[in-house]
């Protein structure tokens, strides 16, 4: 018998995504494997419908599933242009957003036009609106550039199609960053009322862009897999393995993450610099310029990419279609069955019933496990200090001429040195001892080394107060010779903030990477972006949520945020546990649902009758709770 929670493994065998213990060798039908005949028992009150597409020559059997090592299939160049693009699109990003919070912090400097400090200990400032403010605006940032992916992904799914969408994005970018170089051109910087309503048009218009861009550029990366399916091959030596579309998947998204981090490490450390020694509005401009290399290489390689075409009004079928079981259902639980074409004679079914059974599989698996996507905004809750709070920390600490603002591409730094050494030897030598790191477990862990990272920020807090020469006030400005200036620092060097930035940057490799293989291997083919959306929404609530811990963005309260907020992530990480742990007992088993056909302007449902196929011998799925 399997739950609501159980079925949420199958969504990745939509997509060929496996977890970490199937990359390797199967000596026996151990948890994960593919087992089908495992249990005596039949699908009741509704059917998943297994692929018979996929019946091949080289299509592996159960005892090759078992036996065989499972190897990654080749990373195209197409893939890896569109990394570079997402590579662009993290360098004009962060390259402008780490700027936000020494522009609203810090008081622009004594005979400064451009913020930039005219000493080589100075911080640069414009607004001088206080630590609050800005991780308030931080927040918001946050906010409004993650809740935007959902308009991106239905504009993608229903109406332009990822491709195009992209430009639309890099278009509205453009935009952005032209008001944010004139919010702090010299003479508006000087005027900070003007200078702030220029910049938060600019912060909005940025975060449409970057919404729109986020929901489909993984969508875009990951379809352009085309090894849609298992297939036994021999190699060189001679070894016959099984080349696994799961785990070409994993690899993407490990090395898509490699370029997102690799693209916000040069954009953060570069503009930080730019922005101490030339000022903001110069730091403003240059992500511009790398970003407009985006569109040329999207169309040297469009001919090479494989593109979805859009496929009309989804999310209003989908609401058609969810309120059509609802109302056929008993209870709390969802009877999918009602809702596929193949029990409904053509001349009942509603005129929006357009789609195939195997979609209505998808959308339920895609349904559920947007639930594992629920427990996020604890998650980033965490990870959300270290572009606010943790930056600010950094100024009241011993820099030696180093920004503040520098000290956080620790995080992009361990996470560009980390992902090869978990690819190549952390997941491997787990799977020669036998420890299956399961999805769930790696995203347990994130949540584990999270809490840790704020254990390590409450430390390090409490010791700024104990030294700091303004006590627990570390950050409040002291007249000095007659001038204000801020406080000076704690006798702690700057670099003691390591521990944190490292651990959250480890905590992401688990957490982050593994939610998006959740996202795209779920969703039914043509809502790809928009669940993709869903998991990049989570960060949204969680800066919601982060606006709440405003008031402890303070001083004396600092050492209370981190230790609540580390409370909040390790209760979190042991619910998501406890709630998802039953993810990854059956998941292999779902890698043969049949993929449906709905999708562009193909309507299977409309005129053809679905024959479903017979019941097959898998693990008994009852009607779900809503």
């Amino acid at each position: 018998m399997t739950t609501t929670v159980n079925l949420d493994t199958d969504a990745i065998a939509q997509a060929g995504l496996a977890d970490p213990e199937h990359h390797g060798v199967y000596n026996n039908a151990a948890r994960g494997s593919v087992d089908v005949a495992a249990k005596d028992t039949t699908l009741q009150h509704e059917s998943a419908s297994l692929s018979d597409a996929d019946s091949h020559p080289d299509k592996p059997t159960e005892e090759e599933l078992r036996t065989l090592r499972r190897v990654s299939g080749k990373i195209k160049w197409a893939m890896w242009t569109i990394a570079f693009v997402e590579l662009c699109e993290r360098f004009s990003y962060y390259g402008s957003s780490v700027l936000y919070t020494n522009f609203v912090n810090r008081p622009l400097p004594a005979g400064s036009t451009t913020g930039a400090p005219l000493t080589t200990d100075g911080l640069p400032g414009a607004l001088g609106m206080g630590p609050s403010a800005a991780q308030g605006i931080s927040l918001f940032n946050q906010f409004f550039a993650y809740l935007m992916p959902l308009f991106g992904a239905w504009i993608a799914d229903a109406r332009m199609g990822r491709f195009w969408t992209i430009h639309l994005a890099i278009g509205i970018s453009t935009i952005a960053h032209a008001i944010l170089v004139a919010s702090s051109a010299p003479g508006v910087i000087v005027r900070p009322d003007a200078s702030f309503a220029a910049f938060i048009i600019g912060l909005i218009t940025l975060c449409v862009g970057t919404g729109f861009f986020k929901a489909n550029v993984s969508p875009l990366l990951a379809e352009q897999n085309e090894d849609t399916a298992m297939r036994v091959m021999t190699l060189k030596s001679g070894e016959r393995v099984i080349v696994d579309p799961a785990i070409t998947n994993t690899r993407v998204f490990l090395y898509f993450y490699f370029c997102i981090n690799l693209g916000s490490l040069a954009g953060q450390i570069s503009m930080v610099f730019v922005e101490q020694h030339d000022g903001f509005w110069l730091a403003f401009l240059i992500p511009t310029i790398m970003f407009l290399i985006s569109p040329f290489v999207l169309w040297s390689q469009k001919k090479n990419y494989k593109l979805s075409p859009p496929t009309g009004s989804l999310l209003s079928k989908f609401f058609k279609l969810f309120f059509y079981v609802r109302k056929r259902s008993s209870g709390f639980k969802m009877n999918w069955a009602a809702g596929k074409p193949s029990g409904i004679a053509i001349a009942d079914r509603p005129a929006w019933m357009t789609y195939d059974d195997a979609w209505v599989d998808e959308v339920r698996r895609g349904l559920m496990a947007c639930k594992v996507f629920l427990f996020l905004p604890i998650f980033f809750l965490a990870y959300n200090q270290m572009t606010g709070n943790l930056t600010i920390q950094a100024g009241t600490m011993q820099r030696h001429g180093v920004p503040n603002d520098i000290i956080q591409n620790l995080n992009p730094i361990s996470i560009v040195i980390m992902i090869p050494l978990i690819d190549h030897l952390l997941y491997p030598g787990l799977r020669k001892l036998g420890i299956a790191f399961t999805p769930i477990k790696r995203m347990t862990v994130g949540f584990m080394l999270a809490a840790l990272s704020m254990v390590a920020s409450a430390v390090m807090q409490h010791y700024i107060y104990q030294m700091s020469p303004c006590g627990e006030y570390a950050n409040k400005s002291v007249i000095i010779d007659g001038e204000e200036a801020p406080c000076p620092p704690a006798e702690i060097n700057v670099w003691a903030q390591s521990l944190p930035y490292i651990l959250i940057g480890l905590a992401e490799i688990f957490a982050n990477v593994t939610s998006y293989e959740y996202a795209f291997s779920k969703a039914p083919a043509n809502m790809k972006s928009l669940v993709m959306s869903v998991n990049l929404f989570m960060s949204a609530i969680s800066a919601a949520l982060g606006e709440a811990f405003t008031p402890l963005s303070a001083d004396p309260l600092l050492v209370w945020n981190y230790t609540a907020i580390t409370i909040i992530a390790f209760i979190g990480g042991v619910a998501f546990w406890f709630c998802f742990r039953h993810l990854d007992s059956e998941e292999d088993k779902w890698n043969m649902l049949k993929k449906s056909e709905y999708i562009g302007q193909n309507q299977p449902g409309l005129a053809k009758d679905v024959e479903e196929p017979a019941p097959q011998p898998v693990t008994e799925i009852k009607e779900e709770k809503i």
